[in-house]
């Protein structure tokens, strides 16, 4: 006759599984943003200071950490929109958002031919990006426009479209400088003419 024996209950990960993840992703995102995609996992381990079978137990393949830090980006603009506004006036609100959506931007196009691939294989890795962007920026310009800092037409997608712009145009290395000042410009102009 089978053992029906309780299983485990499933736990949360332990804080120092937790602080280790968060690491690798952290060192992850800046060894993707310098040197792309390719980088040797083995060294993201290196120097997240963790050994490579912590780096696979968090992330099997290259493309799950890939996933994770384009994912962490993702949550990371969701997050500062609630920071954000609770922390600073609309429109500076809006403002520092907007910058932040340009590192996002950023770090999306060094990785996204894998991004790319993956979806090819039938990862829908982007599916939920629209809404999460557009759950973000569209409050902060809401309370912007109540504020009176901004016009009654100003439309949160229509700002963004403009940044993305930027970053399709062909890469120089200085582009985000450039999407960062032309942030500053669209808030400018979208403010109530006197």
């Amino acid at each position: 006759m089978p053992s029906h024996q309780p299983q485990p209950a499933s736990r949360k990960p332990r804080a120092d599984a937790h602080r280790n993840r968060e690491r690798i992703l952290a060192v992850a995102r800046e060894a993707f943003t310098r040197s792309g995609a390719d980088v040797s996992l083995d060294d993201i381990a290196k120097q997240a200071e963790v050994g490579p079978g912590t780096l696979y137990r968090n992330f099997p393949n290259r493309d799950a950490l890939i996933e994770a830090v384009y994912r962490s980006q993702l949550e990371r603009l969701a997050a500062a929109e609630k920071e954000f506004a609770a922390t600073m006036p609309p429109v500076e609100a809006l403002r520092a958002w907007m910058k932040l959506f340009v590192d996002y931007i950023a770090a999306k196009q060094i990785i996204a031919p894998a991004l790319y691939a993956m979806v090819a294989s039938g990862n829908n890795v982007f599916e939920s990006s629209l809404a999460l962007i557009q759950g973000a920026i569209e409050p902060l310009v809401a309370r912007a426009v109540a504020s009176g800092d901004l016009r009654d037409d100003t439309d949160g997608m229509d700002l963004l479209r403009a940044v993305m712009g930027i970053s399709n145009m062909p890469s120089s290395p200085d582009w985000t400088e450039s999407a960062r000042r032309l942030v500053d410009i669209l808030i400018l102009g979208s403010r109530p003419q006197a």
